[in-house]
């Protein structure tokens, strides 16, 4: 029985188990082999990645174009935009390359709080940090701009605003109607006239009328400020409305600029007599006509401008003057001038004097250049 019990058994001899041995220390060597060899692999890809970022580490910035651009292009920038939105709107007008580099040229400078709304003349294909330049420079904003000159009216400027700015005139004399609205100084008792400092303006397509007239008075209350009106006015014991209503007869009357503080000094001289005025200026106002030659019928008419009929200074002002007439108003020329004449005003010349048959002459020689008997 023990035979055949042994005769199932599987029995290995010394020979196959040496055999068996050299098999397997074979595949551990060969396993070993991949393995050496798989790390090598491991190795040499990842110094090859280390190398290839190197060499491309440049190439993975932000896309860029170079240099100032090539053709021109208008992009407009909203209200409250950020750097980003500022960007995206510049990739899409192809004036940068991507968003990411204009932001980044945008943190360099420091400059997320200097991005301001208009509408800006950039060019296409721009390096960023030169469309960032442009859209810094005031010069590349398009803006429209309106010049008032001195002396004009306020229905007048209405007319000039609208004009040069594209507002509706309409809606500017609304707004002149409303003078609560305008922020005006309490001494000019609720009237714009006097007020809408002639200067040149900048508007832009989101300016509103009530903008654009109240930054006229603002600049008015600049100017206002700078020459010193509320000192000067107690200085001539006058108010400083009063002291704007002879800067605006002043400016009305025309002459040169050099002739203001002696126009002024006649208006004064005229009214420490006790005279009236007699300024045609101001009666061409009441009318609502132009010139500084009332008729003898105009003369006539009564209004409260009307400064051959009633005494003192007309009730507002006739225009708006400028610095130059605020000035000559609180400080006059000293003389004892009490009449002028114009006598040429094509040329701005006009002659002072102190005695009435001087001023009868240079009546007479108006009248004579401008064909008037």
């Amino acid at each position: 029985m023990g035979e055949e019990d042994d005769g199932d058994l599987i029995a290995f001899s010394a020979d196959q188990e040496d055999e068996e041995e050299r098999r397997a220390r074979a595949g551990r060597g060969r396993r070993g082999l991949l393995l050496l060899i798989g790390g090598g692999s491991v190795a040499v890809i990842a110094a090859g990645l280390a190398g290839a970022f190197t060499v491309l580490r440049p190439l993975m910035k932000p896309g860029d174009y170079e240099g100032k651009g090539t053709v021109p292009v208008v992009v407009e920038i909203l209200p409250g935009s950020n750097a980003g939105q500022v960007a995206d709107v510049l990739v899409q007008a192809e004036v940068v390359a991507s968003a990411r580099a204009f932001v980044q040229a945008v943190e360099d400078r420091g400059k997320s709080g200097g991005l301001h709304p208009g509408r800006y003349r950039l060019r296409k294909r721009m390096a960023a940090v030169e469309a960032l330049n442009l859209l810094l420079a005031p010069q590349s904003r398009i803006r429209r701009r309106v010049t008032v000159p001195e002396g004009l009216r306020a229905v007048e400027t209405v007319a000039r605003l609208a004009k040069g700015s594209g507002l509706p005139a309409a809606e500017l004399s609304k707004i002149l109607a409303r003078p609560a609205e305008l922020g005006l100084p309490a001494y000019a008792k609720g009237a714009a006239e006097g007020f809408l400092f002639p200067a040149t303006y900048d508007i832009e397509r989101s300016t509103t009328p009530r903008e654009l007239l109240r930054a006229m008075v603002r600049r008015f209350e600049r100017a206002a400020a700078s020459v010193g009106l509320q000192e000067g006015a107690a200085r001539q014991r006058l108010t400083p409305g009063e002291v704007v209503v002879v800067a605006s007869i002043v400016q009305a009357e025309g002459g040169r600029e050099a002739d203001y503080p002696k126009i002024a000094r006649v208006i004064y001289n005229r009214l420490a007599s006790g005279a009236k005025l007699e300024m045609d200026s101001t009666v061409m106002y009441g009318l609502g006509k132009h010139g500084i030659m009332a008729s003898n019928a105009e003369i006539k008419r009564d209004t409260p401008y009307n400064t051959y009929m009633r005494p003192g200074l007309p009730p507002g002002p006739i225009s708006n003057p400028g610095e130059a007439a605020l000035i000559a108003a609180l400080r006059p020329a000293k003389g004892d001038w009490y009449w002028f004449v114009t006598v040429d005003p094509q040329h701005r010349i006009t002659k002072f004097t102190d005695k009435e048959s001087e001023f009868v002459k240079y009546r007479e020689e108006l009248h004579k250049r401008v064909g008037r008997h």
